[in-house]
């Protein structure tokens, strides 16, 4: 068991990490998806506790990818949720958690990216999957959505984005990576990727309200309405 002392220690370390971080994968984007992975753990049956841990530690890569957008010196792909796991490693060596538990925290981290191609196989893992997903979705997702692009300062839309998607190309943290590109290659799929029952359950009225919106986005983006 893991003491309350000890996840305390382990969120104190975390938040180190988010120090200045962007406003759509800042603190409140993890306090979030714990209160939502213990939600779906607590309905799942899951490891309470490996839960928490993960989703405390799950996104401490993501400053250090925003940083480099994307790319470590050499060019190589920096991919935040397999740093992160390296970084959380690291962290939870200072603490008292058996080896299977760490193992399975790791493993929870390096495969919650939806554009990863590692799967979550344990069942912390897919509802920690699950919750980083829901977060990304419905209201909350929507307006972290138009967060991301001021950020990086791009359009919300350019009307181009059904094309860019069938261009195959990669559009990440380039000028071209608009709100609805977003919504088009990733948001709205989002819900056919949920690995858990109460994750499908949860994701079904986020999707709906997202499909709403955009569809009155672009109705007001040609005057209609």
């Amino acid at each position: 068991m893991v003491s309350k002392k000890q996840i305390d220690e382990i969120e104190r370390k975390a938040k180190e990490y988010f120090d200045g971080a962007s406003v759509c994968h800042d603190w409140s984007h993890i306090e979030r998806v714990r209160s939502l992975a213990l939600s779906i753990g607590e309905k799942e049956k899951a490891n309470l506790q490996v839960i928490e841990i993960a989703s405390l530690l799950h996104d401490i890569g993501r400053k250090a990818e925003f940083a480099c957008k994307g790319k470590k010196e050499d060019g190589v792909k920096f991919c935040h949720s397999i740093e992160g796991a390296k970084e959380a490693k690291k962290i939870l060596c200072d603490f008292d958690i058996d080896e299977k538990s760490v193992n399975n925290i790791l493993h929870c981290i390096s495969s919650h990216r939806f554009r990863n191609e590692e799967i979550p196989e344990t069942l912390e893992a897919k509802v920690l999957f699950d919750a980083d997903k829901l977060d990304s979705i419905g209201a909350v997702g929507i307006a972290r959505d138009f967060v991301f692009v001021g950020h990086f300062e791009t359009a919300m839309y350019t009307g181009n984005e059904k094309a860019q998607i069938e261009s195959g190309k990669n559009y990440d943290f380039t000028q071209e990576d608009t709100a609805v590109l977003e919504y088009e290659k990733k948001l709205k799929h989002v819900k056919d990727r949920m690995q858990t029952k109460t994750g499908k359950k949860y994701a079904q009225g986020r999707h709906e309200f997202m499909v709403k919106f955009f569809e009155r986005f672009w109705d007001e983006v040609i005057g209609v309405k």
